[in-house]
């Protein structure tokens, strides 16, 4: 197949496609991998020059794959060799905004795989009796921050992969510099790159297609001489197809170039027809009296925004910022002088504006902060990549952006912040090389889109990074997993910062006028805590009486409990008015050697060896362990948990805390890793232990007050099934 083939199709009588306008050759190949005709390749790479016109050629081609959109096509005008069997429609998934390992994710919900880890969807596909058919397009726009280089990481850990899989029958969309590398993962005869800027695929007949439909009234262009007269427009169309060396961004530009401002152009004048990109962008400015670098420098904001685009109240800013320069009356005057190459957008509606994340690890991307506001952002992104490429030094560009955008947050409150300069701020400053020196402000990591922050911290070299970003990097994947909104995240990384030891930072969270369901009171890096149990130590006497005394005076000593350990039976002494009062701790059984920890005693005439177990204590309150024997702890009697004014229900991965009057839940919390033990004590402190150590965070939340209710038989595990401490589980 080839370019030669187009002249054969027209000849033939078929109707070039509705959509494409031509490119019979590539829809040909296309159509035989799809129906796997002999000798067709089962990977075929798409590729092209920015503007080459890859999007286009696919979104054709799935018209045509789709059973339901088929009908609406005159299929039986075109070449038959380029309609693809009548088959169930390949997977689509979408890289555009997307990390690869969301892309994988987003694949292994579309074919129900049972994969609990990324490499484990590759092995579910492979093991399919069925080939998957699947088709990858804009890998070009993969990533929520574009200088992460997130369509490279795509090509690596997503494509490669599906490519080896011999049950994949794959057609992917990726930039030149990524088909050779996707390309040469295969032998040959299994794969190839189909490149549309070459001449055995190019297509100049469906060029001048293009731009002569285009130019038609029917498409919306006023009624010109060379619009309505249709051999003028002819004519017209292949002047404008030949200076364009085969690309259809520079067609379609130069198009709405001239239809915009008519005035000043001559269609006999072929030095008025630009022959790239960058030639659109002159020609259009030197032809409406304006400077092509005044134009450029416009546009620039937008070269640069991230997401789905610019607010408009901040491109004036961007602009002057860039330009070096007040740029107020040349944004004024030209808004017909950029009007050709911007394209409004309205914001996903999928979030309020304070409720900035719609993401996960395994869905959608982009955050949904924008939601019912109008964007602006450049018609196409070879229009962008022309822009930023002529800058002279775009880190500079990008700093000036970073700089003007910080200095647009009112009083550094980032609660204030555009939602634009919350999310996507972490992006300019990474393409500035400024993103460490930004991560130090605990606000910002509240506030921010976790998944476009995570992604541009994970783009920076790890021994770059302070502390406080070190500590996000761990959180985000939880922060991701929950789609949490801000409080929440200032709690989780609030307990994050006490985990690593950067008290200050997890205070300052507590100053940003956020609802934190806890503060954090302390965390210890113990391994191997398999329970937690809250208690209380009794006080010790004016007299000078121990707590060993204390207990015996009351009659309340170590017993032995269910699961073979010596634990303490509740209740206990009342201190007597003025002596001191009983002081709280948390109880862990840990492994047996544990500096600071006693083995747990075992009972008269037990001369077998130990289970490995050992009891260790520590301040409930306070950072800090406690020298005591463990046989004394007092748990809280019935009456006091009944007193309680919140209960604890537990998963395996999370808590909740409710409040006993309502019922009401007053803080979540969940983990990256299971917990091991968990108990609430009866002043609401939450003692948490994981893989990685125990955490003690006091609810903050004000219980409603209770109703007073004849009281009920307890049914059902929802009170207090998370201890699982000296008392054993019982969940």
């Amino acid at each position: 197949m080839s370019a030669s083939d187009e002249g054969n199709a027209a000849a033939a009588g078929y109707a070039p496609h509705p959509y494409v306008g031509g490119r019979t050759a590539v829809l040909r190949a296309l159509a035989a991998w799809r129906m796997r005709w002999p000798g067709a390749p089962r990977v075929i790479v798409l590729t092209g020059n920015p503007g080459s016109g890859r999007s286009r050629l696919l979104t054709g081609f799935l018209m045509m794959c789709d059973p339901g959109y088929r009908k609406q096509l005159p299929l039986d005008d075109l070449d038959p060799a380029t309609v693809p069997p009548d088959l169930p429609a390949p997977a689509v998934p979408s890289p555009a905004g997307r990390t690869a390992a969301q892309l994988l994710w987003l694949i292994s919900d579309h074919f129900g795989l049972n994969a609990d880890h990324t490499d484990d969807i590759f092995t579910e596909l492979a093991t399919r009796e069925e080939p998957v058919t699947l088709v990858v397009p804009d890998v070009d726009q993969a990533g929520p921050v574009r200088a992460a280089n997130e369509p490279a990481r795509v090509v690596q850990d997503v494509l490669k992969p599906l490519a080896a899989t011999e049950t994949v029958q794959l057609l992917a969309d990726v930039p030149r510099e990524l088909a050779a590398e996707l390309a040469g993962a295969l032998p040959r005869g299994q794969v190839q790159i189909i490149d549309l800027d070459e001449a055995e695929w190019a297509d100049p007949k469906g060029l001048v297609l293009h731009a002569e439909t285009a130019l038609t009234p029917e498409s919306g262009a006023p009624e010109l001489p060379y619009t309505t007269d249709p051999s003028a427009r002819r004519a017209l169309a292949e002047a404008i197809a030949a200076r364009a060396d085969g690309n259809r961004l520079t067609v379609q530009l130069a198009v709405q170039s001239l239809l915009m401002q008519p005035e000043g152009f001559d269609p006999a004048d072929a030095s008025l027809l630009p022959g790239s990109v960058g030639e659109a962008l002159d020609l259009h400015a030197r032809r409406l009296g304006a400077d092509p670098q005044t134009l450029r420098l416009l546009l620039a904001p937008l070269a640069f925004a991230e997401g789905e685009g610019l607010p408009v109240q901040l491109w004036g800013a961007l602009a002057n910022a860039v330009a070096g320069r007040d740029m107020s009356q040349d944004l004024a005057d030209g808004m017909l002088l950029a009007a050709p190459f911007i394209q409004p957008v309205e914001a996903s509606p999928e979030q309020d504006e304070n409720d900035e994340v719609e993401a996960s690890d395994d869905g959608g991307a982009g955050s949904g902060a924008d939601a019912g506001r109008t964007l602006l952002r450049l018609m196409h992104p070879g229009l962008a990549e022309e822009i930023r490429s002529a800058l002279p030094d775009t880190r500079d560009a990008q700093t000036r952006i970073a700089m003007a955008l910080l200095e647009a947050v009112p009083q550094q409150d980032w609660s204030k912040a555009d939602p634009y300069i919350r999310d996507h701020l972490a992006a300019h400053t990474l393409d500035a090389g400024l993103l460490p020196q930004l991560l130090t402000d605990p606000g910002l990591f509240a506030h921010a889109d976790p998944v476009t922050m995570r992604a541009a911290i994970e783009a920076v070299p790890l021994e770059q990074l302070g502390a406080p970003a070190r500590t996000y990097l761990r959180t985000a994947p939880l922060l991701t997993r929950s789609q949490a909104p801000a409080d929440l995240r200032a709690a989780f990384l609030e307990s994050a910062f006490v985990e690593d030891g950067l008290a200050p930072y997890a205070e300052a969270l507590h100053t940003l006028g956020l609802t934190l369901p806890w503060r954090t009171l302390w965390s210890v890096p113990l391994v191997g805590v398999r329970a937690v149990t809250t208690g209380s130590l009794p006080p010790q006497g004016g007299d000078g009486a121990t707590a060993d005394a204390a207990g015996e005076a009351d009659g309340t000593t170590a017993a032995q409990a269910p699961d073979g350990t010596t634990a303490a039976q509740p209740g206990g002494p009342v201190p007597a008015s003025g002596t001191a009062a009983p002081r709280p701790v948390a109880a862990f059984i840990v492994p047996e050697g544990t500096p600071g920890s006693r083995t747990v005693p075992r009972p008269d005439g037990d001369d077998s060896e130990g289970d490995g177990r050992a009891l260790l204590l520590h301040d409930l309150l306070r950072p800090e362990y406690v020298d005591a024997d463990p046989a004394q702890v007092q748990l809280p009697s019935e009456q006091a948990q009944a007193a309680a004014p919140f209960g604890l229900s537990r998963g395996a991965d999370y808590l909740r805390v409710w409040a006993r009057a309502d019922r009401e839940v007053v803080a979540a919390l969940l983990s990256d890793t299971p917990f091991t033990g968990a108990d609430l004590s009866p002043d609401g402190v939450l003692v948490v232990a994981t893989a990685r150590g125990v955490t003690a965070r006091q609810i903050l939340a004000t219980p409603p007050p209770a109703t007073p209710t004849v009281p009920a038989q307890r049914t059902g595990t929802a009170d207090s099934d998370a201890s699982d401490g000296l008392e054993g589980d019982h969940s």
